[in-house]
């Protein structure tokens, strides 16, 4: 049995589009959250995740983007709360925050405890880092899975703590942000590509893949750019933070 994993979209459709052909005929597909918010396709992309049905979760982004009041909304919440219907704020609304596709999968967007927590990296206050063994146990669920599938980093990763092997599949939309909370960082995965994973369960349990794909990213960039998120547009390009979110934008 092999899943395809993805995060964090953020609306980017064309990404979205690239993955699909990349995974191919998999046995299912699971969805982590973070879906639209963001400059770029919205609602299109809502739609076309609405029509395929994928086992879903709910993201920060979707908790924050059907929060009133909606003066107080991000400029990524914001755009996108604006770009979308009844119907598609109706399917935001009704996602889970967790799911369990398997007997011992576990689904989560950031961490056991919030979706605003890195499960594998830290803020320190010197920037992001690599959290350690300790760091993830703390984070991890109560009865911890042996598998447990995470986002919100936008940083593919797989680890081992315990019993359990965490993996992170990257994000599909958006390979680079930073941020101010808990403390200033940046997340940059180097490249544009999108990513996302493979998870297979075989004779000796669960072996996960992670995915780069190459797509037009340089026609997100510029929609980012002509929607006033250079901030977006330089991430887009180049995997990489060069114009930050104060410049552009308020939050990712």
């Amino acid at each position: 049995m092999r899943w395809a994993v993805v995060s964090d979209i953020h609306g980017n459709l064309p990404a979205l589009e690239a993955v699909i052909a990349d995974a191919g005929a998999v046995d299912g597909w699971l969805n982590l959250g973070d879906i639209v918010s963001g400059p770029l396709w919205p609602l299109e992309t809502a739609r076309r995740l609405m029509a395929l049905g994928w086992p879903t979760i709910a993201g920060n982004h979707e908790r924050q983007l059907l929060t009133p009041p909606h003066d107080h909304l991000g400029a990524s919440d914001r755009f996108a709360h604006d770009a979308l219907g009844e119907a598609e704020l109706a399917w935001l609304a009704a996602l889970p925050p967790t799911m369990a596709p398997h007997a011992d999968v576990l689904a989560v967007h950031g961490s056991g405890r919030s979706d605003l927590e890195y499960l594998l990296h830290s803020v320190r206050a010197d920037g992001l880092h690599e959290a350690d063994e300790a760091e993830i146990a703390q984070r991890l669920p109560a009865a911890a899975p042996a598998g447990l599938l995470c986002g919100h980093s936008h940083l593919p990763r797989q680890r081992r703590v315990g019993t359990t092997t965490v993996l992170n599949p990257g994000s599909v939309g958006l390979p680079a942000f930073d941020h101010d909370q808990p403390a200033p960082h940046v997340a940059e995965t180097g490249t544009p590509q999108a990513r996302y994973a493979w998870l297979e369960l075989g004779p000796t349990g669960w072996t996960a893949t992670l995915r780069a794909v190459d797509y037009d990213h340089e026609s997100a960039a510029r929609r980012a750019e002509a929607r006033g998120r250079g901030d977006w547009a330089d991430a887009l390009r180049s995997g990489r933070v060069g114009r930050r979110e104060s410049e552009s934008g308020e939050g990712r």
